[in-house]
C-alpha cells in the first residue's frame, strides 16, 4: 500500500507571500519554486477551502476572455457583474481597441452573459454565434486560452481582488509567449503582422 507524504502546512508568513505573490499576477510555477514546491500543491493552498483565506464567492469570479483564432492574440475585460448588460457594455468596450477588419465574429458559449447579443451585433457590426450545447472544441482558441490562464488564476480565484491593470498585464504576459501552434511566433508578433498586412 502506498504511503501518503506528509502534507506540509505553511506558516502565516509563508501562506501570506504565496497570496500577495498569486494576487500580483505571479504564476504558479514561479511561486513553487520559491517555496522548493510543485505548482500543484501551490494550486491546492490557494483553493477556495485552504490557504487561511475566506471562501471565494462564485459571483466575484469574473473576468471576459477574448482569444483571436488566428494570432490567439488575448484581451481580458474586467466585469463587476455577470448580467447580460454589464457583460456586452464590456464586450462592445474590448471590441472598439481592435482594428474593424479584424473583428467580424465573435463565437460564444451559451452562456446568459450574451441574452443581449444583437446590441454587441450593431454596435461592432460584428455577428455573434453560439456553440452547441456541451461542445467547447467549438471556440478551442477560447478554451486553450482559459487553460493558459490557470497559470495566474487558479481555478475559484476571485477576480474581484484583481485590477484591469492586472488582467493587462497577465494578457500581455501571454502575448509574449511563443505558441508551437503559430510556429513559435508569439500572438504580439502575429497580430501586429495581420495588421499591418490588412491595413
Amino acid at each position: 500500500m502506498r504511503r501518503r507524504g506528509k502534507r506540509r502546512f505553511y506558516a502565516a508568513a509563508e501562506s501570506a507571500e504565496i497570496w500577495d505573490r498569486w494576487r500580483r499576477g505571479e504564476g504558479l510555477k514561479s511561486i513553487g519554486r520559491v517555496f522548493g514546491k510543485r505548482s500543484s500543491a501551490i494550486f491546492n493552498h490557494l483553493k477556495p477551502t485552504d490557504g487561511g483565506q475566506p471562501p471565494l464567492r462564485r459571483r466575484s469570479r469574473l473576468a471576459l476572455t477574448l482569444a483571436e483564432r488566428h494570432s490567439r492574440y488575448v484581451m481580458l475585460g474586467r466585469i463587476p457583474r455577470r448580467d447580460t448588460r454589464t457583460a456586452v457594455n464590456a464586450l462592445i468596450k474590448l471590441a472598439n481597441k481592435l482594428p474593424d477588419h479584424l473583428y467580424q465574429s465573435l463565437t460564444w458559449d451559451r452562456g446568459r452573459e450574451m441574452v443581449d447579443h444583437k446590441r454587441f451585433t450593431v454596435a461592432n457590426n460584428t455577428k455573434a454565434h453560439f456553440c452547441n450545447p456541451h461542445s467547447p472544441w467549438q471556440r478551442g482558441s477560447n478554451e486553450n486560452t482559459n487553460r493558459l490562464l490557470r497559470q495566474y488564476f487558479p481555478k475559484g480565484t476571485d477576480l474581484s481582488v484583481h485590477s484591469q491593470a492586472r488582467l493587462n498585464y497577465v494578457a500581455r504576459e501571454l502575448n509574449k509567449r511563443p505558441r508551437e501552434t503559430s510556429g513559435l511566433e508569439t500572438p504580439k508578433e502575429r497580430f501586429q503582422a495581420c495588421v499591418a498586412s490588412t491595413g
